[in-house]
């Protein structure tokens, strides 16, 4: 009979996600796994199998934590600020380090595009769920499906533009005036 797991797996996995998120996957040995997460490599085999399981792991876990911190946005406010305010937040008060770690979907895509078609797919399909959840707001907001299709699209790319760029280590003002600039925009066209 296996033992029982004799760690946090919550905590645990948050360890590695924050690992994967900052290094990446390829960057990120067993060995670095094991230390963020203190655990053994015996343990670590029988809870999570192997090191791509636990990275899928992760990065369903980010985007599920990504799409309910914009819908506990959207719940606070209106459409178009609770938008506006998952860019800043980013880019406003103390964030730590991990403000400059960029976006694990975004990350993802660009590192696994040409290594691993099936990580790349992923986490690109969670960027589509974030698309659809921008659209929904947009709609929400006034635009007509068509429109908010488009706008959407043009938020997602601005999303992932902005996302890289934050590894740049720019000054917040940097990220700041253009999120502001986009959305005065997206506003004038709803208008």
């Amino acid at each position: 009979m296996a033992r029982p797991i004799e760690f946090d797996r919550p905590k645990t996995v948050n360890r590695a996600l924050s690992l994967f998120w900052r290094k990446g996957y390829q960057a990120t040995s067993l060995a670095d796994l094991l230390a963020a997460m203190t655990i053994s490599r015996s343990s670590f085999y029988a809870a999570f199998t192997d090191k791509r399981s636990l990275f899928i792991e992760c990065l369903d876990l980010f985007s599920a934590r990504t799409l309910d911190m914009l819908q506990r946005a959207r719940a606070e406010m209106p459409p178009i600020d609770a938008l506006q305010n998952f860019f800043e937040r980013d880019f406003i008060g103390a964030r730590g380090a991990k403000g400059h770690w960029g976006c694990m979907l975004v990350n993802t895509v660009i590192e696994m595009a040409d290594v691993d078609g099936e990580l790349a797919a992923r986490a690109s399909h969670h960027l589509s769920d974030m698309q659809r959840f921008f659209r929904a707001c947009l709609q929400e907001a006034g635009a007509t499906p068509a429109h908010a299709k488009e706008l959407a699209a043009m938020l997602m790319l601005f999303n992932e533009g902005i996302r890289v760029s934050s590894r740049r280590r720019l000054p917040d003002a940097q990220h700041l005036q253009p999120i502001a600039t986009t959305f005065h925009l997206i506003r004038s066209a709803i208008a």
